[in-house]
């Protein structure tokens, strides 16, 4: 299977190489950088469009909205995916709307960051479920006996987190997210937590 291609469009050297390191630990993903949108698009223009193209909409440089409109036009038929700290949730829904495919804050742990890109790179929309979750498709039959909190704790288990980083997220915890995990793995016929998130993607990919 041929790697994702991850072009990290900030102007930050240091979250630059912080996002290449969290990914070059995985032979998934080829990773390619540019400190700005045009040195961007001059790498699309010279090697074709990226499988993802993580474009950080508060450098300079970047009009906001118009930034992601001219990102999406240069590396169609590829993804491009908001990189930043807090966005304002309009802006979020205009982007996703101008053909962006996902929103993914800087502070996202490693591994739900790689589970994030993998999901993009199969087509989905991927967005933080803690302020997008009334954005997801109705609950299908199949989860529909999951309580609300269990169901946030089944989102987060399908972005990669572990048990303690899901405490973390919801602020509650570990022995209760352990607690809400058995429920779930009882409820949709799971036998373990990797089965519960095979299960949970199945049914909530973005």
């Amino acid at each position: 299977m041929a790697a994702i291609s991850v072009l990290i469009a900030d102007d930050h050297l240091l979250l630059r190489d912080t996002l290449v390191h969290m990914l070059a630990h995985d032979p998934g993903f080829q990773v390619t950088t540019a400190a700005t949108l045009d040195q961007a698009t001059d790498l699309i223009g010279t090697h074709g469009p990226f499988d993802i193209l993580l474009l950080d909409v508060v450098m300079p440089g970047v009009q906001r909205l118009q930034g992601v409109e001219v990102a999406v036009a240069a590396n169609r038929p590829g993804a491009v995916v908001l990189l930043s700290g807090n966005l304002p949730r309009d802006f979020v829904e205009s982007a996703i709307a101008s053909g962006a495919r996902g929103y993914i804050p800087k502070s996202l742990p490693a591994r739900a960051l790689t589970q994030a890109l993998r999901l993009i790179a199969e087509g989905r929309t991927w967005l933080p479920v803690d302020h997008y979750a009334d954005l997801a498709p109705e609950l299908p039959p199949a989860l529909a006996s999951l309580s609300p909190q269990e169901v946030r704790v089944l989102r987060h288990l399908c972005r990669g987190l572990s048990n303690k980083e899901i405490a973390r997220e919801m602020s509650i915890g570990e022995v209760t997210i352990k607690t809400h995990m058995r429920s779930i793995c009882a409820k949709i016929g799971a036998r373990n937590r990797t089965e519960a998130a095979l299960i949970g993607n199945t049914y909530l990919g973005g």
